[in-house]
Protein backbone atom coordinates (compact mmCIF):
# COMPACT_ATOMS: atom_id res chain seq x y z
CA UNK A 1 0.00 0.00 0.00
CA UNK A 2 1.30 3.35 -0.99
CA UNK A 3 1.28 6.58 1.71
CA UNK A 4 -0.99 7.75 -0.73
CA UNK A 5 -3.79 5.37 -0.77
CA UNK A 6 -6.67 6.03 1.90
CA UNK A 7 -6.73 3.76 4.58
CA UNK A 8 -8.68 0.78 4.74
CA UNK A 9 -12.21 0.88 6.62
CA UNK A 10 -14.84 -1.58 7.72
CA UNK A 11 -18.33 -0.92 8.85
CA UNK A 12 -18.93 -2.70 12.16
CA UNK A 13 -21.77 -4.23 12.62
CA UNK A 14 -24.38 -2.30 14.50
CA UNK A 15 -24.57 -3.43 18.23
CA UNK A 16 -27.98 -4.41 20.03
CA UNK A 17 -29.33 -1.69 21.84
CA UNK A 18 -31.45 -1.26 24.87
CA UNK A 19 -34.20 -0.25 22.82
CA UNK A 20 -34.19 -3.28 21.07
CA UNK A 21 -35.22 -5.69 23.59
CA UNK A 22 -38.81 -4.62 22.95
CA UNK A 23 -38.87 -4.67 19.08
CA UNK A 24 -39.61 -8.44 18.28
CA UNK A 25 -38.19 -7.97 14.80
CA UNK A 26 -34.83 -6.63 15.93
CA UNK A 27 -35.11 -9.28 18.73
CA UNK A 28 -35.33 -11.78 15.66
CA UNK A 29 -32.15 -10.94 14.06
CA UNK A 30 -30.11 -10.65 16.74
CA UNK A 31 -30.70 -13.39 19.09
CA UNK A 32 -33.34 -15.76 16.64
CA UNK A 33 -36.77 -17.22 16.87
CA UNK A 34 -35.98 -19.50 19.44
CA UNK A 35 -35.76 -17.18 22.12
CA UNK A 36 -38.59 -14.91 21.09
CA UNK A 37 -42.01 -15.40 23.54
CA UNK A 38 -45.09 -16.78 22.28
CA UNK A 39 -46.50 -13.22 22.50
CA UNK A 40 -43.62 -11.56 20.45
CA UNK A 41 -43.62 -14.33 17.85
CA UNK A 42 -47.88 -13.86 17.15
CA UNK A 43 -47.01 -9.90 17.25
CA UNK A 44 -44.27 -10.51 14.02
CA UNK A 45 -47.55 -12.59 12.19
CA UNK A 46 -49.65 -9.75 13.30
CA UNK A 47 -47.37 -7.22 12.08
CA UNK A 48 -48.78 -3.62 13.49
CA UNK A 49 -51.34 -2.94 15.76
CA UNK A 50 -54.92 -1.61 15.11
CA UNK A 51 -57.56 -0.47 17.29
CA UNK A 52 -55.61 2.23 19.05
CA UNK A 53 -53.45 -0.92 20.72
CA UNK A 54 -49.61 -1.53 19.57
CA UNK A 55 -49.02 -4.72 18.12
CA UNK A 56 -47.54 -6.23 21.34
CA UNK A 57 -50.51 -5.41 22.91
CA UNK A 58 -53.00 -7.06 20.73
CA UNK A 59 -50.46 -10.39 20.70
CA UNK A 60 -50.45 -9.99 24.06
CA UNK A 61 -54.56 -9.99 24.43
CA UNK A 62 -54.53 -13.50 22.78
CA UNK A 63 -51.95 -15.05 24.78
CA UNK A 64 -54.21 -13.80 28.14
CA UNK A 65 -57.80 -14.89 26.29
CA UNK A 66 -56.20 -18.43 24.92
CA UNK A 67 -53.46 -19.09 26.59
CA UNK A 68 -51.37 -21.59 24.22
CA UNK A 69 -51.23 -21.53 20.38
CA UNK A 70 -53.31 -24.56 20.99
CA UNK A 71 -55.80 -22.85 22.39
CA UNK A 72 -55.44 -19.95 19.85
CA UNK A 73 -55.69 -22.60 16.99
CA UNK A 74 -58.53 -24.32 18.13
CA UNK A 75 -60.42 -21.04 18.40
CA UNK A 76 -63.28 -19.94 16.40
CA UNK A 77 -63.17 -17.20 14.09
CA UNK A 78 -66.24 -15.30 16.11
CA UNK A 79 -63.77 -15.73 19.55
CA UNK A 80 -60.47 -14.69 17.74
CA UNK A 81 -62.27 -11.09 16.03
CA UNK A 82 -63.91 -10.27 19.56
CA UNK A 83 -60.20 -9.38 20.54
CA UNK A 84 -59.55 -5.85 20.12
CA UNK A 85 -57.11 -4.78 17.42
CA UNK A 86 -57.34 -8.25 15.48
CA UNK A 87 -59.47 -7.77 12.13
CA UNK A 88 -60.05 -9.92 9.12
CA UNK A 89 -56.47 -9.23 7.57
CA UNK A 90 -54.86 -9.81 10.80
CA UNK A 91 -57.12 -13.10 11.47
CA UNK A 92 -55.88 -14.50 7.61
CA UNK A 93 -52.45 -13.85 8.75
CA UNK A 94 -52.65 -15.80 11.87
CA UNK A 95 -54.66 -18.39 10.12
CA UNK A 96 -52.07 -18.77 7.51
CA UNK A 97 -49.18 -19.39 10.07
CA UNK A 98 -51.26 -21.92 11.94
CA UNK A 99 -51.18 -23.86 8.91
CA UNK A 100 -47.94 -23.34 7.56
CA UNK A 101 -47.32 -24.88 10.97
CA UNK A 102 -49.43 -27.75 11.19
CA UNK A 103 -48.08 -28.12 7.67
CA UNK A 104 -44.33 -28.38 8.28
CA UNK A 105 -44.70 -30.84 11.23
CA UNK A 106 -46.70 -33.59 9.16
CA UNK A 107 -44.74 -36.31 8.10
CA UNK A 108 -46.04 -36.59 4.12
CA UNK A 109 -47.68 -39.48 3.10
CA UNK A 110 -46.12 -40.12 -0.87
CA UNK A 111 -47.74 -42.41 -3.50
CA UNK A 112 -46.04 -45.39 -3.36
CA UNK A 113 -45.25 -44.98 0.54
CA UNK A 114 -46.27 -48.25 2.14
CA UNK A 115 -48.59 -47.75 4.93
CA UNK A 116 -46.98 -50.64 7.33
CA UNK A 117 -48.39 -49.18 10.98
CA UNK A 118 -51.10 -46.73 11.90
CA UNK A 119 -48.19 -44.62 13.66
CA UNK A 120 -47.18 -43.32 10.76
CA UNK A 121 -50.77 -42.62 9.39
CA UNK A 122 -51.15 -40.47 13.12
CA UNK A 123 -47.81 -39.08 12.36
CA UNK A 124 -49.23 -37.45 8.87
CA UNK A 125 -52.76 -36.62 10.13
CA UNK A 126 -52.46 -35.03 14.05
CA UNK A 127 -51.29 -32.11 12.89
CA UNK A 128 -53.68 -31.47 10.18
CA UNK A 129 -56.47 -32.76 12.72
CA UNK A 130 -55.82 -32.46 16.26
CA UNK A 131 -57.41 -28.29 15.83
CA UNK A 132 -60.57 -28.70 13.60
CA UNK A 133 -63.48 -28.00 15.23
CA UNK A 134 -65.73 -30.19 12.91
CA UNK A 135 -65.08 -33.79 12.00
CA UNK A 136 -63.06 -34.82 8.53
CA UNK A 137 -63.21 -38.53 6.82
CA UNK A 138 -60.68 -39.41 4.74
CA UNK A 139 -59.98 -42.49 2.99
CA UNK A 140 -56.35 -43.43 1.76
CA UNK A 141 -56.55 -46.03 -1.29
CA UNK A 142 -53.83 -48.61 -1.20
CA UNK A 143 -52.21 -50.93 -3.83
CA UNK A 144 -52.42 -54.64 -3.31
CA UNK A 145 -48.68 -54.31 -1.21
CA UNK A 146 -50.64 -51.73 0.78
CA UNK A 147 -48.65 -48.83 -0.81
CA UNK A 148 -50.60 -45.37 -0.56
CA UNK A 149 -52.37 -44.69 -4.74
CA UNK A 150 -53.49 -41.28 -2.98
CA UNK A 151 -55.82 -39.69 -0.31
CA UNK A 152 -59.04 -38.84 -0.52
CA UNK A 153 -60.82 -36.19 1.79
CA UNK A 154 -64.54 -38.05 2.32
CA UNK A 155 -66.80 -35.68 3.96
CA UNK A 156 -67.00 -32.54 6.32
CA UNK A 157 -69.66 -33.18 9.08
CA UNK A 158 -70.84 -30.83 11.90
CA UNK A 159 -69.04 -30.10 15.18
CA UNK A 160 -69.95 -33.89 16.62
CA UNK A 161 -70.76 -35.98 13.42
CA UNK A 162 -69.18 -36.65 10.04
CA UNK A 163 -72.13 -38.46 7.91
CA UNK A 164 -69.93 -41.03 5.97
CA UNK A 165 -71.44 -43.40 3.35
CA UNK A 166 -69.66 -46.75 1.97
CA UNK A 167 -70.68 -45.11 -1.56
CA UNK A 168 -68.47 -41.85 -1.22
CA UNK A 169 -65.61 -44.02 0.29
CA UNK A 170 -65.57 -46.42 -2.28
CA UNK A 171 -66.47 -44.51 -5.58
CA UNK A 172 -62.64 -42.85 -5.76
CA UNK A 173 -61.11 -46.63 -4.47
CA UNK A 174 -63.15 -48.30 -7.55
CA UNK A 175 -62.12 -45.78 -10.33
CA UNK A 176 -58.68 -46.21 -9.05
CA UNK A 177 -58.69 -49.69 -9.07
CA UNK A 178 -57.62 -49.69 -5.10
CA UNK A 179 -57.29 -53.08 -3.57
CA UNK A 180 -57.94 -51.66 0.10
CA UNK A 181 -58.28 -49.01 1.79
CA UNK A 182 -57.77 -47.40 5.59
CA UNK A 183 -59.98 -44.44 6.68
CA UNK A 184 -59.10 -41.62 9.17
CA UNK A 185 -61.25 -39.82 11.63
CA UNK A 186 -60.92 -36.68 13.81
CA UNK A 187 -62.39 -36.06 16.87
CA UNK A 188 -63.21 -32.79 17.33
CA UNK A 189 -63.55 -33.05 21.20
CA UNK A 190 -59.89 -34.14 21.33
CA UNK A 191 -60.60 -37.28 22.73
CA UNK A 192 -59.79 -40.71 20.34
CA UNK A 193 -62.26 -43.46 22.06
CA UNK A 194 -64.52 -44.86 19.41
CA UNK A 195 -68.25 -43.79 19.48
CA UNK A 196 -71.03 -46.17 18.77
CA UNK A 197 -71.50 -44.57 15.57
CA UNK A 198 -68.13 -44.76 14.24
CA UNK A 199 -68.45 -48.52 15.48
CA UNK A 200 -71.26 -48.64 12.67
CA UNK A 201 -69.79 -46.39 10.10
CA UNK A 202 -66.65 -49.48 10.35
CA UNK A 203 -68.84 -52.08 9.95
CA UNK A 204 -70.79 -51.30 7.04
CA UNK A 205 -67.55 -50.35 5.44
CA UNK A 206 -66.30 -53.70 5.72
CA UNK A 207 -69.53 -55.41 4.73
CA UNK A 208 -69.12 -52.84 1.36
CA UNK A 209 -65.20 -53.40 1.15
CA UNK A 210 -66.16 -57.32 1.21
CA UNK A 211 -68.60 -57.23 -1.66
CA UNK A 212 -66.59 -54.89 -3.84
CA UNK A 213 -63.31 -57.08 -3.07
CA UNK A 214 -61.95 -53.88 -1.61
CA UNK A 215 -60.42 -55.05 1.94
CA UNK A 216 -60.76 -52.16 5.07
CA UNK A 217 -57.34 -52.26 6.38
CA UNK A 218 -58.18 -49.87 9.35
CA UNK A 219 -59.88 -47.04 10.80
CA UNK A 220 -57.74 -44.46 12.64
CA UNK A 221 -59.55 -41.97 15.42
CA UNK A 222 -57.76 -39.31 15.89
CA UNK A 223 -57.76 -37.64 19.13
CA UNK A 224 -55.66 -34.18 20.27
CA UNK A 225 -52.62 -36.33 20.93
CA UNK A 226 -53.63 -40.16 20.92
CA UNK A 227 -55.21 -41.94 18.22
CA UNK A 228 -57.48 -45.56 18.52
CA UNK A 229 -56.66 -47.97 15.90
CA UNK A 230 -59.82 -50.65 15.00
CA UNK A 231 -57.25 -53.29 13.94
CA UNK A 232 -55.11 -53.25 16.51
CA UNK A 233 -57.95 -53.38 18.80
CA UNK A 234 -59.40 -56.22 17.23
CA UNK A 235 -62.37 -53.84 17.00
CA UNK A 236 -63.08 -54.72 12.63
CA UNK A 237 -65.90 -56.67 12.13
CA UNK A 238 -63.81 -59.38 10.60
CA UNK A 239 -62.08 -59.78 14.03
CA UNK A 240 -65.14 -59.18 16.05
CA UNK A 241 -68.70 -59.46 15.48
CA UNK A 242 -69.95 -56.38 18.17
CA UNK A 243 -69.01 -52.48 16.80
CA UNK A 244 -67.60 -50.89 20.14
CA UNK A 245 -69.33 -48.52 21.43
CA UNK A 246 -69.40 -45.86 24.80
Amino acid sequence: MSDTDPPLTRTAPRLPRPEDRGRPRERLRLEGADRLSLEELLALVLRTGAGGQSVLAVAGALVRRFATLDGIARAGDAELLAVRGLGLAKLGALRAALELGARHACHPLHPGTRLDSPERVFAHFRPRLRHLRQEVFFALLLDSRHRLIREVEVSRGSLNQSLVHPREVFSTALRESAAAIVVVHNHPSGDPEPSREDGEVTRRLAQAGDILGIRLVDHLVIGADEFRSFARMGWLPAQAQRPPGR
